[in-house]
């Protein structure tokens, strides 16, 4: 969205705040098992995970002070010129007809910035405002003629907020708001800014899964947003670009939402293959959180989301941002929040000057987040599944590149400790390890060391364990992600490519991640394994290991999940389609077909939603009802041999909608 700041800073003292909550727990901390599974894989982090936005009203922007405070936390991206002012925004002059413009915020005090901090861009170039003529120009004066190689260039900022569905923020100087035009003009764009440098990559901008106005149709429109710019611009660009703020008015309401990356991303990835014929790369260009943005929520929210999407295989993730400017104060867990999306401290004061924000560039709480999840996992690094017995324990782990290991730790209580106790698969560590604590209302991390086996989590705080092996030594190749074919509804042929010259005689171990531990199915020389006796309607995900004659085991391949298939026959078939869908709910039609050569009756349909996060809300032509997560619908008549009976229901949804594909008529599994 746009959010744009004061036109003026002010420096000013902390004040107005009280101390609220009561004294410290003094129970003894509650026990906690957290088990990391190091022979399994998830992704790699990208060099240019860790990002943040820049924004041309700010007056700090490429400043030596910023520049060093971002490379002191780690931050390896940053984006430019600043959320919605993109597309009122003018390079050549660093104008913003309608916005605020510091001064010295032009883009070569940005790229001066940027190279200081060791980063790398990210610019938005002028979709509502601008022309391909402009973007290209841009491309050429950054990578030709000052050899600043700039990769990565999105196309507009937030498109489908211009009117078109209704709320309008977004300027759009174009006749024509639809996605189609939107996706049309970006192929222009993209032919245009290739043309100067072939070797760019192209973003367009998609709606998150489960965010407004994801899933909407508007009049006259093929499909919603992302269907209709995927399948125009799809094969032209080179990622897809979304944002999040997820809503919530407390800790509780916001922390645990994070639950919801994993569908986002499988989602957009089956969009993409649906209607681009082809994966793209997805980066979140804006993140923030709603609750405690400068106090230890915001810490808490950023540690896990940026894990969790890098865990996904998001290759940028940039906060929203660095300095923004102060909005209504108050305090959360002791500490004053200032409600200020910055990263770093504005320094202004709310209008009657009754409170203002420390120092101008003093960190605030996110900001320590993202320098604890720089020294937790680099590029390079990989991700591996860990779990954990408390659901106010959030826990992450990765696979370094030097051979260690390393655990990151969120207690996301606000009043009590906990004692952890983990445990390790596939991976054997020295007893010590490094620790690092961010706790409430500290104003820096604190380095120390422990044990490898136990840590004690303070209340509202953020521990990383780095970890070293007991005994190093040289591994097999990490074998490359394998893929799924022939798939069906009780078999699948997972293939991959041939091993590197040089890599010796490897024998291939093929393995389904079950939570923290893992399953072999099976091993070979070759380049593929045909996987039976799957169940039908199930997601599936494995990863390759490559073992050597000496047996030593190779890291875990990036994973590969996919999905069985509902029966090729059946005494059944159904029939799901969304006819109507507004953004938090639709209406589905349902067709039930009695495949079998007799009357069925009485019939019962049930299925069971995918996440918690759905519902039923009302249902016709049959007796609907709900029953934890599973539907039942009830036939009000037989269903004659070779019949088919159409029912339809209201459902609703709070975060990504992710269709049921399991319906059984009377127990047995249908074919869709």
């Amino acid at each position: 969205m746009r959010r744009s700041r004061p036109a003026a800073l002010l420096v000013f003292a902390l004040a107005g705040f009280g101390m609220v909550g009561g004294p410290p727990a003094t129970a003894a901390p509650a026990g906690v098992d957290v088990v990391v599974n190091a022979r399994a894989g998830l992704e790699t982090v990208s060099p240019t995970a860790l990002g943040v936005n820049h924004a041309v009203w700010d007056t700090e922007l490429g400043t030596p002070a910023v520049a060093d405070l971002l490379k002191n936390a780690g931050v390896r991206a940053m984006r430019y010129p600043g959320g919605s002012y993109s597309d009122i925004y003018h390079w050549r002059d660093n104008t913003a007809p309608g916005g605020y413009v510091a001064p010295n915020t032009d883009f070569d005090h940005f790229m001066a910035g940027v190279r200081r901090a060791g980063g790398q861009p990210v610019v938005t170039a002028n979709y509502g405002t601008g022309t391909p003529q402009e973007a290209a120009d841009w491309v050429r004066y950054a990578n030709v003629e000052k050899g600043y190689g700039v990769r990565y260039w999105e196309i507009g900022n937030e498109n489908y907020g211009n009117g078109h569905y209704g709320s309008a923020w977004e300027a759009d100087d174009h006749p024509d708001k639809s996605p189609a035009q939107y996706a049309t003009l970006v192929r222009d764009y993209a032919q245009a800014m290739k043309a100067v440098d072939p070797s760019i990559k192209i973003g367009a901008v998609l709606t998150t899964p489960g965010e407004w106005p994801d899933g909407i149709t508007a009049e006259g429109d093929a499909g919603p947003w992302n269907q209709v710019v995927l399948s125009i611009a799809g094969p032209v660009v080179d990622f897809a670009i979304v944002h999040w703020y997820p809503a919530g008015a407390s800790g509780p309401e916001v922390l645990p939402k994070t639950d919801r990356v994993a569908d986002q991303v499988q989602l957009l990835r089956r969009q993409m293959r649906q209607y681009a014929n082809k994966d793209l790369g997805i980066a979140m260009t804006e993140l923030n959180t709603s609750y405690g943005r400068n106090t230890q929520p915001g810490a808490l929210f950023a540690a896990d989301s940026y894990a969790t999407l890098m865990a996904n295989g998001v290759f940028n993730i940039d906060w929203w941002n660095v300095h923004n400017g102060i909005a209504e104060t108050s305090t959360i867990a002791g500490q004053p929040d200032y409600n200020d999306f910055g990263l770093l401290s504005s320094g202004g004061c709310t209008t009657d000057g009754s409170v203002c924000e420390p120092a101008v560039n003093t960190p605030f709480a996110p900001y320590h987040a993202l320098s604890m999840l720089s020294t937790f996992a680099g590029p390079g690094d990989q991700l591996v599944p860990a779990e954990v017995t408390d659901p106010l324990v959030k826990v992450h782990a990765a696979r370094r590149t030097d051979g260690g290991l390393s655990v990151l730790l969120a207690n996301e209580d606000p009043d009590n400790t906990k004692a952890v106790t983990l445990g390790y698969t596939g991976y054997t560590p020295s007893t010590t390890a490094q620790v690092l604590t961010y706790g409430n209302g500290n104003t820096a991390i604190t380095t120390g060391s422990g044990s490898a086996r136990s840590v004690t989590l303070a209340p509202y705080s953020l521990t990383t364990l780095v970890l070293r092996p007991t005994a190093q030594t040289t591994l097999p190749p990490t074998p490359a992600r394998p893929l799924a074919t022939d798939v069906t509804d009780r078999a699948a042929t997972i293939t991959w490519p041939t091993p590197p010259p040089g890599s010796g005689s490897l024998k291939y171990e093929l393995h389904r991640q079950v939570g923290t531990t893992t399953q072999q199915w099976g091993e070979t020389t070759g380049q593929s394994f045909r996987v039976t006796n799957l169940q039908p309607a199930t997601q599936y995900t494995v990863n390759l290991v490559a073992r050597d004659t000496a047996g030593r085991l190779s890291w875990a391949s990036p994973p590969l999940t996919f999905q069985t298939a509902t029966p090729a026959t059946s005494t059944c078939t159904v029939g799901f389609a969304k006819t109507t869908d507004w953004g938090n709910g639709y209406v589905a039609s349902v067709d039930i077909t009695n495949d079998t050569d007799h009357p069925v009756g009485p019939w019962e349909l049930t299925f069971t939603w995918p996440r918690a996060w759905q519902r039923l809300d009302s249902g016709w032509n049959a007796t609907w009802s709900q029953v934890g997560d599973t539907v039942h619908v009830v036939g009000e008549t037989a269903l004659a041999a070779g019949a088919t009976w159409n029912v339809g229901f209201v459902g609703a949804y709070s975060g990504p909608d992710v269709t049921p594909v399991a319906f059984r008529l009377n127990g047995t599994l249908c074919a869709t």
